[in-house]
């Protein structure tokens, strides 16, 4: 791609505004809006100043992009490119001072997610992928990001909540948690950084919206990973996501998901 260079330093200087407009909410007595009329979907002014930091620097670099924002929604553009945004995936941790949220940021070409970030600010953690790029790069210095390959009965599996879902997705989620090793919650967006890493090998969620997976998805397909939805169709639209080490792996839990045998 012709500006590829300049997606990727825009995408990186999108995510250093974006830490520097959280870091000093984080660990503090910080107020926060639920967004549900039942139940608790935290927004908070960390979410707000991070999404507008990052609006200003593509009003400032890439003016005729798109972008697609969780706290200030649409914005049309006339490139073909679209910016997805989830300023703090994991507002719930970040109130609970939990360091497993992340800043994410996607990259759509109308067809298909082209890159991707998932930066944690506190741990200074920024996993990347697409447009050429497969890495971790942190204070230790940049790492290659590679899954690993485990069958599903030594996989470990991540999710965020234990409910997962409706009752439903819910059973079809304990279908593939009775047969792998180990089991984790609570991971938010960080558990995709780790499957790219190698730590894990699947992360099962539903009831996602497209902001949230799209950063991820690019990260975890550059490592050598699959993302798709629990039919193995593409994922980037959101709802119910799987994202697995290797085809074996993914098959297998998609079986499991769907009703049938590994």
């Amino acid at each position: 791609m012709r500006d590829a260079q300049d997606i990727i330093d825009t995408a990186h200087h999108m995510a250093d505004a974006a830490r520097a407009a959280i870091l000093p909410f984080f660990r503090t007595d910080l107020a926060a809006d639920n967004k549900w009329q039942t139940g608790f979907d935290p927004v908070t002014e960390a979410d707000r100043a991070a999404e507008r930091a990052m609006r200003d620097v593509l009003a400032r670099r890439r003016p005729d992009d798109a972008i697609l924002g969780e706290e200030y929604g649409a914005t049309p553009g006339t490139s073909g490119l679209t910016w997805i945004l989830d300023p703090i995936d994991g507002t719930r941790a970040f109130l609970c001072g939990a360091a497993s949220w992340g800043v994410l940021i996607g990259v759509s070409d109308g067809q298909d997610i082209i890159y991707g970030l998932i930066d944690q600010p506190y741990t200074r953690e920024r996993f990347e992928g697409g447009l050429g790029q497969a890495r971790l790069l942190s204070d230790a210095g940049e790492r290659p990001l590679a899954v690993r390959d485990a069958p599903l009965s030594r996989a470990t599996l991540l999710t965020t909540y234990p409910e997962v879902g409706t009752h439903d997705e819910g059973a079809a989620f304990r279908r593939v948690a009775a047969q792998v090793r180990l089991t984790r919650y609570g991971l938010d967006c960080y558990a995709y950084g780790l499957l790219s890493l190698g730590q894990v090998d699947l992360v099962i969620e539903a009831g996602l919206q497209s902001y949230d997976i799209a950063g991820p998805l690019a990260v975890v397909r550059a490592a050598g990973g699959i993302v798709t939805d629990w039919h193995g169709r593409p994922a980037q639209g959101g709802g119910q996501v799987i994202a697995a080490a290797t085809p074996a792996l993914h098959s297998a839990a998609l079986a499991l998901l769907n009703g049938g045998a590994a």
